[in-house]
């Protein structure tokens, strides 16, 4: 059903789609779609695909992965080191706006073929 690889700008929106559309089922509210941040030169950019809130007021940064099937490890697996520090990157941009920052967390949300996972607090910022 999904992959990310080939035309990313369409598979990519697809798939953040139902992805947002099924945490807004579990109550979360949609307060950015792709904030993306410049690192600097010869570093790469950091971005977050979802960032929501829950009903208790915890941020909720959210990677959107997605993969054909669970081969090669599944979309969850893609969630690299590397990525994580550039998401937490990110995140640390966005929550300068907030004088006194709310708790948040990193979730994945993981669209294997027909399949959803939610991993919540999927890794923490260190």
């Amino acid at each position: 059903m999904f992959d990310k690889r080939g035309s990313p700008g369409n598979l990519g929106a697809r798939a953040e789609e139902t992805a947002l559309r099924y945490l807004q089922r579990q109550g979360l509210a949609l307060l950015e779609r792709n904030y993306r941040v410049a690192a600097g030169p010869g570093a790469r950019a950091g971005e977050v695909d979802l960032i929501l809130r829950e009903r208790d007021g915890t941020l909720v940064f959210v990677e959107v992965r997605a993969r054909a099937d669970r081969s090669h490890g599944g979309a969850a697996a893609s969630v690299t080191p590397a990525k994580q520090r550039r998401l937490i990157y990110a995140a640390q941009h966005y929550l300068l706006r907030h004088a006194t920052p709310p708790p948040c967390r990193f979730d994945v949300l993981a669209l294997d073929g027909d399949a959803i996972e939610w991993l919540q607090a999927a890794f923490d910022a260190e």
